[in-house]
């Protein structure tokens, strides 16, 4: 059943004037075709579905869309369709990390024209930079960027954005929040408190999905949760129940979703779990760019089969007509038998067992 999508803000305006961001957004995977192509059709339809699910907005372009296996063109093919498939009815976040100033400024004026809300820029990557250094990046991008920016931290892949250096370019009107994937429930505060007092129009997003209720108790806007892509519904619901203050329902829900989480973020090279689970669901993503061994490809055989018995305990797929395979919460200690019952099944479907 499609639900309300109207209160994706909190009625406050950031520094362009426009409502504050927040909500769940989903940053989607990308369906290809048999040639490797982008499968334009299923990928509006499945723009359509996380819509119709009750997702606040979309975020193309991001570490979950695999946007660096994509080239330039094709990043700019898949915001486009993003917004012109949402027609307006959930804002876009638009992933606009490119490899220099110049390219990055050029994607902020495609997406702007394409009708974006604004777009998510992560700060330089391969690159190990300063503090000072990451702040003149984003200030030269702040300065000539002619849509609105919310800052990526993500630690893991490229440099860290401080907290200094945070306060300091929230005083950009441009600059209209962050979207921290540190999982770092004290910095986040941290941040909040250096932040808002200047900047109460400032957008806070969790990019975390296994603390987002934590995350929303403590005041954060939002979040960016790739799990979203997979169980908009699911998550829709545990944003709406933090923010009505059932906070105990929530607490059971976000426990509850931590194995889907963490099964496919932790049994394959991410995102292929996600890649996997969102088949489930009834799209055909195609294969990655990322080619799969051998060994990997009996591997997501068998996640598939976990991931299936994990949705049907949600309700979100039907139960898988053989045994589900072992779970006991050790993804490592699991897998040796979950590939083994997903070869001996691949077998019976055979005839050769």
């Amino acid at each position: 059943m499609a639900m309300n999508n109207n209160n994706f803000t909190n009625g406050s305006s950031g520094g362009s004037g426009k409502a504050k961001i927040g909500g769940i957004f989903t940053p989607n995977l990308v369906p290809l075709d048999s040639r490797g192509e982008i499968n334009e059709g299923e990928f509006r339809r499945y723009i359509d579905w996380l819509i119709d699910n009750g997702v606040h907005g979309l975020y193309p372009n991001g570490s979950t869309g695999e946007f660096t296996r994509f080239t330039v063109e094709e990043r700019r093919r898949i915001v486009a369709i993003c917004c012109d498939q949402a027609a307006g009815r959930v804002p876009i976040l638009a992933g606009a990390a490119e490899a220099n100033i110049k390219e990055t400024l050029a994607a902020c004026e495609a997406y702007a024209q394409y009708g974006a809300r604004a777009v998510a820029i992560v700060s330089p990557f391969y690159y190990k930079l300063s503090p000072e250094s990451v702040y003149s990046y984003f200030k030269e991008i702040a300065l000539n960027s002619p849509i609105d920016v919310t800052l990526y931290n993500i630690p893991m892949f490229a440099s860290p954005i401080d907290v200094p250096t945070i306060r300091r370019l929230a005083e950009f009107s441009r600059v209209i929040g962050i979207k921290d994937s540190s999982g770092d429930m004290g910095f986040m505060l941290r941040m909040m408190a250096a932040v808002q007092p200047i900047r109460p129009d400032f957008s806070f997003l969790t990019g975390w999905e296994a603390v987002l209720v934590p995350m929303l108790v403590m005041g954060v806007d939002g979040g960016t949760n790739a799990t979203s892509g997979i169980v908009p519904e699911l998550t829709r619901r545990l944003y709406d129940m933090t923010r009505a203050g059932q906070i105990e329902e929530a607490r059971v829900l976000q426990m509850r979703m931590l194995e889907l989480f963490d099964t496919m973020l932790y049994s394959a090279d991410f995102p292929e779990g996600f890649r996997t689970a969102v088949e489930l669901r009834g799209f055909n993503m195609g294969q990655s760019r990322q080619p799969l061994s051998p060994s990997q490809q009996v591997d997501r055989a068998g996640l598939q089969r976990v991931l299936h018995c994990i949705l049907a305990d949600f309700n979100c797929v039907e139960t898988p007509p053989e045994s589900c395979p072992i779970r006991t919460g050790n993804i490592q200690e699991d897998r040796v038998s979950q590939i083994t019952q997903a070869v001996l099944y691949k077998l019976r479907e055979q005839g050769v067992v």
